[in-house]
């Protein structure tokens, strides 16, 4: 069996040579100077502004998805959640799919995998992710809200997602996971210069629930494209960092 790591390179340099089919180097570095400063200075509008043109769905696709990917794969492994492996990981927000596949891969490839996605351009891509990576799963092409219930045994992830949410969806959607039984889940955030006011009582709800949160800092290696792009778009991910939410199943 392909492992972890030889499924991410090859999804990577599947992403890779597609982007540079239609984009030059140039272009994507810029679409990455974008989304960073977006990233940074402009998060209310990051939903919106993520697919907003060629070069910025080329930097999320290609360079800041597989970051996502490696994130949060770290994190389930440092939490221990790949086992038992979820017989479902729903992945609420999932973009191009990179928090679902990560956490699906660390378990062994055996979860099957929901990516919940309205955006239709990331859609299409998430299900092209599965197939790249040999992961079997489906993609449900409606807002987070109108997700699919898990069911015991099941996994939650939902990264860089739950900010982007109107705070009555959010609201929603804490209530949903407070009330689910037999199901472990994940939300991952950066770390941010300030706290999102809806972090506290979120984290409040996860710890009564015997839960946990962490902020993380990862060193890691990138693979060449990724150490390319980051060092011409003048950022320094030598670390991989987040903020997470976590419970585990629970009766």
């Amino acid at each position: 069996m392909v492992s972890s790591d030889e499924a991410f390179s090859g999804w990577l340099d599947a992403l890779r040579t597609r982007e540079l089919e239609r984009l030059t180097f140039r272009e994507i570095r810029k679409g990455v100077v974008a989304l960073s400063r977006i990233y940074v200075e402009e998060r209310g509008r990051l939903g919106k502004a993520v697919f907003d043109g060629a070069g910025k769905r080329a930097a999320f696709a290609c360079f800041y998805t597989p970051l996502h990917f490696l994130l949060v794969r770290a994190i389930v492994l440092e939490l221990g959640a790949e086992s038992p492996p979820p017989g479902t990981v729903h992945d609420l927000g999932c973009g191009l799919g990179a928090a679902g596949a990560a956490w699906a891969l660390a378990a062994g490839r055996s979860p099957f995998v929901v990516g919940v996605e309205r955006q239709k351009w990331a859609a299409k891509e998430a299900r092209r992710s599965f197939d790249t990576l040999s992961l079997e799963g489906r993609i449900v092409n409606k807002s987070i809200e109108q997700a699919p219930n898990a069911q015991r045994g099941d996994a939650v992830v939902a990264a860089f997602a739950v900010n982007e949410l109107e705070e009555a969806a959010r609201n929603t959607l804490l209530e949903r996971l407070r009330k689910s039984r037999g199901v472990s889940v994940l939300i991952v955030e950066p770390i941010a210069r300030r706290v999102h006011p809806w972090w506290t009582p979120w984290r409040a709800a996860f710890e009564e629930r015997g839960g946990r949160a962490d902020e993380w800092r990862f060193p890691v290696e990138l693979p060449d494209w990724l150490a390319e792009l980051d060092h011409a778009s003048g950022l320094d991910h030598r670390e991989l960092t987040g903020k997470s939410l976590f419970f585990p199943t629970s009766p």
